[in-house]
């Protein structure tokens, strides 16, 4: 296939792409996408409640490939003025550039906003890696007529890094902590894997979480999801954010937004102290993994963080059957919790080749450190040593 024979949409809005057309383009499981943050509706939430939106920073440039006037490959894309809410962080490398005077906003952005989950970001349902790397060469020219100075595509399987590293972009590695289900019938199943020190540990925190305050768990999800479960949530979520990071990024009525078009796909999981919620974490469901994102409370309860943002993740992970849990970015405390580092990967297209040249030696050495703590942090695991 010749890239002479595609043309190119670049679409202002997520609401300019018809939902059918985005996700013809997603991988998929019995019709739905098989990622939940790469669904349509998800997008379009963010930019309907005014999360994502150029005011904001996040300025849609959804890239949409057809040939004879089908489209066969989408691209998620943000033109941003700055390196918020993207978890891969470049910060060193933008005051480095504008320190030696070059103008390192405008950049563009592939990812699923506010959300460090791995999942594709060439959206090829062929799987055709020609129409991959038109993605690829589709964005560099854009960065081109944006006077963007790169292109970043976070979070993306390690197929779509290498093949971007073939075609010249640069390969970044990360890690996170993801637990694996190995077809566990039960909690205390999963736990006779441990180290007989962990399964104290792990026993006597969900003790202590829950037991001392009498404190009881509920996962709500689809049709028993009400607005008044959304104003909780929000109120821990607004905590969460003041004591991190000062202002969250989402706002209210992204919640909303979310519970009407995807509701099957969110999972609450509230502590209540009688009736009254107290805690209470957000995840996404994908077609076997469940995806942990967002925690909060008002009152301070002892491990209630590890119990319902970890165990109570696991729990429901074996009651459902799916084989990972991914718990969201960052967290070394994650590992004595079952919780295995794994790899994460990002790709960079730089236009100025000092610039490029900077930051592909400083990767280098990155990326050799990261993988010398991904081999020290499996040694540190909590499981039985064989």
């Amino acid at each position: 296939m010749s890239e002479a024979e595609l043309t190119a949409t670049i679409h202002p809005t997520t609401a300019s792409i018809p939902a059918v057309t985005w996700n013809a383009l997603l991988p998929s499981i019995s019709g739905k996408p098989d990622n939940p943050f790469l669904d349509h509706a998800f997008f379009l939430a963010l930019e309907q409640s005014g999360s994502a939106t150029a005011r904001t920073g996040w300025q849609p440039q959804h890239i949409v490939l057809e040939r004879d006037g089908s489209p066969v490959a989408l691209m998620p894309l943000y033109l941003k003025s700055h390196s918020q809410g993207e978890y891969v962080f470049d910060y060193a490398w933008a005051d480095a550039y504008q320190r030696a005077g070059g103008d390192y906003y405008p950049k563009l952005q592939s990812s699923v906003p506010f959300t460090p989950v791995t999942a594709p970001k060439l959206l090829v349902p062929s799987a055709d890696p020609a129409l991959k790397r038109a993605l690829l060469t589709t964005a560099e020219t854009l960065a081109r007529q944006r006077h963007a100075s790169s292109v970043h595509a976070t979070f993306v399987p390690e197929a779509e890094a290498d093949l971007a590293s073939d075609a010249g972009w640069l390969h970044r590695v990360d890690t996170q902590y993801h637990w694996h289900n190995e077809g566990f019938a039960s909690f205390e199943e999963f736990l006779g894997t441990l180290s007989s020190r962990h399964r104290k540990i792990t026993r006597r925190e969900r003790r202590d979480a829950l037991g001392a305050d009498g404190l009881t768990v509920r996962w709500i999800t689809g049709a028993d999801i009400q607005e008044h479960h959304w104003d909780e949530f929000f109120a821990f979520y607004q905590d969460t954010g003041s004591r991190k990071w000062g202002r969250p990024y989402l706002t209210r009525s992204f919640f909303s937004l979310l519970s009407a078009s995807m509701a099957d796909r969110v999972v609450l999981m509230f502590a209540y102290d009688g009736d009254r919620a107290i805690a209470g974490t957000l995840n996404l469901l994908g077609s076997d993994t469940l995806y942990g994102r967002y925690w909060g409370a008002i009152e301070d309860v002892p491990f209630l963080h590890f119990e319902l943002c970890y165990y109570q993740a696991i729990d429901f992970a074996i009651a459902h059957k799916l084989k990972t849990v991914e718990a969201g970015a960052q967290g070394e405390h994650k590992l004595a919790r079952g919780y295995v580092p794994t790899p994460t990967h990002s790709i960079h297209w730089i236009e100025h080749p000092a610039l490029r040249q900077a930051i592909a030696d400083y990767l280098s050495q990155e990326r050799t450190a990261v993988l010398r703590e991904q081999h020290l942090l499996d040694e540190m695991t909590p499981f039985k040593k064989q």
